[in-house]
């Protein structure tokens, strides 16, 4: 990897995309890095992506996927409750909604907290965190009204207080008619829903060959 160069990453959740559950190795999709899913998809859906891209998989859980407890996606990595530097990025996951009936992936505010400041050390140690990849969106931002939709709390605290680059998240149905309605900026953070696919480039970090 030459200095400079763009790290490009897809980001999936939720829906199953026709457009991208085939071979698909060319236009926007060539030279994809690495593939992220937020949550809430077939795992074989995800292992096809691996197979036809050629890019690592990492994945958080989304509060659906009860399968993957038995049969996860072939060749994926779980990236929830980790910190991980991919590419020489800092990356973060968090799976899971808010509980809202007592089934698997679904935590209270002070499960998901306690979770965060677990990861504190690992963030302090790298000197940070460009990207946060979650299932559930943060409190106020994207999310909705219903117990199983709202955002949690101290997602938006671990935006003010660590500023990531970029917080991606799945979970809230929607669709967009241009990339630009996906997002919201949050003092620098760019919080960004994935419902389907994203694509995201990022600068490479000058000491990445």
């Amino acid at each position: 990897m030459k200095n400079g160069r763009k790290i490009k990453i897809l980001s999936v959740s939720d829906v199953v995309e026709p457009m991208l559950d085939q071979r698909i190795d060319s236009g926007p999709f060539s030279d994809i890095d690495l593939i992220i899913s937020c949550g809430d998809l077939p795992p074989e859906y995800l292992s096809r992506l691996l197979h036809y891209l050629k890019a690592p998989l990492y994945y958080v859980k989304g509060n659906h996927d009860i399968r993957y407890k038995d049969k996860p996606p072939e060749g994926g990595n779980d990236l929830h409750g980790r910190f991980v530097r991919i590419k020489g990025i800092n990356i973060l996951g968090l799976e899971g909604s808010h509980w809202y009936n007592g089934g698997p992936y679904q935590y209270t505010e002070r499960q998901m907290r306690s979770i965060i400041r677990w990861l504190q050390p690992a963030i302090w140690w790298h000197g940070g965190v460009d990207i946060v990849f979650t299932h559930a969106p943060p409190r106020h931002i994207h999310d909705g009204k219903d117990p199983c939709h709202i955002g949690f709390e101290c997602f938006r605290q671990l935006i003010d207080k660590y500023k990531p680059s970029y917080f991606i998240h799945g979970h809230i149905h929607k669709i967009f008619s241009d990339d630009s309605d996906r997002l919201t900026v949050v003092n620098s953070t760019k919080v960004v829903n994935t419902y389907g696919y994203y694509i995201l480039e990022i600068e490479a970090p000058a000491d990445i060959q």
